[in-house]
């Protein structure tokens, strides 16, 4: 398989996008991973990169995302930050990825068993640590099912808080960058948020985050504010 030139970028909607990161994960879980030649993929991608995608992710070893969704060198853009948090740097290197580099589509993958979330649900306070934390602590408070045993021993807690924190950032994504919501208001970038499996590899898209031609409302009940 060959990597992506701008011609083949050039022809990727957001949907085409989407779908090439849904086929991947069933290669990856069925363990039928496309043959590539990766010494190859150095020498074509040696002058450029044409990703079709920009993907934010954990950090957790578990979770390289050109490996889960069976993608070459030059393929996607892969930012990587604890609790998959959103902040200005992943926000400038989303921007960059799809506005000067083509990219068609903004995937925030957060994951089962993540430890940053482990930390927050039980206000883990650590030097810098600490910090970033506390980028997931609105997470943690809106999750309102969990009436007892709200910590990380709590699995079906920790589930909760991680597909609220990455309904969050795929919301951040919309309300902190001018560029990324004209572009997807244009239809021109899709965004959507997922929850890959450290269990059994499968990654499960959100469908009701994603967003191409309009934004919404993904996070709490009540209407997307105007923005300037």
């Amino acid at each position: 398989m060959r990597t992506h030139t701008k011609e083949t970028q050039a022809t990727v909607t957001p949907a085409k996008a989407l779908a090439f990161l849904r086929e991947g994960n069933e290669r990856f879980t069925n363990n039928l991973r496309a043959h590539r030649d990766l010494l190859e993929q150095v020498n074509q991608t040696s002058e450029g990169q044409f990703p079709f995608a920009v993907i934010l992710s954990c950090i957790d070893s578990r979770t390289s995302t050109e490996l889960i969704f069976d993608q070459g060198l030059g393929d996607v853009f892969s930012v990587r930050l604890a609790g998959n948090v959103v902040n200005d740097d992943v926000l400038g290197s989303m921007e960059f990825a799809c506005r000067y580099a083509g990219s068609k589509l903004v995937v925030i993958l957060g994951h089962t068993a993540c430890g940053a979330i482990k930390g927050a649900c039980d206000d883990v306070q650590l030097g810098h640590l600490s910090t970033l934390l506390n980028k997931i602590q609105p997470a943690v408070y809106h999750e309102q099912e969990t009436k007892e045993n709200r910590t990380s021993s709590n699995t079906t807690f920790v589930r909760n808080v991680t597909d609220l924190q990455v309904r969050r950032s795929v919301e951040m994504v919309i309300e902190n960058s001018v560029v990324l919501r004209s572009m997807i208001e244009a239809g021109e970038v899709g965004l959507i948020g997922a929850r890959y499996s450290v269990e059994d590899g499968s990654v499960e898209f959100f469908d009701d985050t994603y967003m191409c031609g309009e934004v919404k409302h993904v996070f709490l009940d009540f209407p997307v504010a105007a923005r300037g």
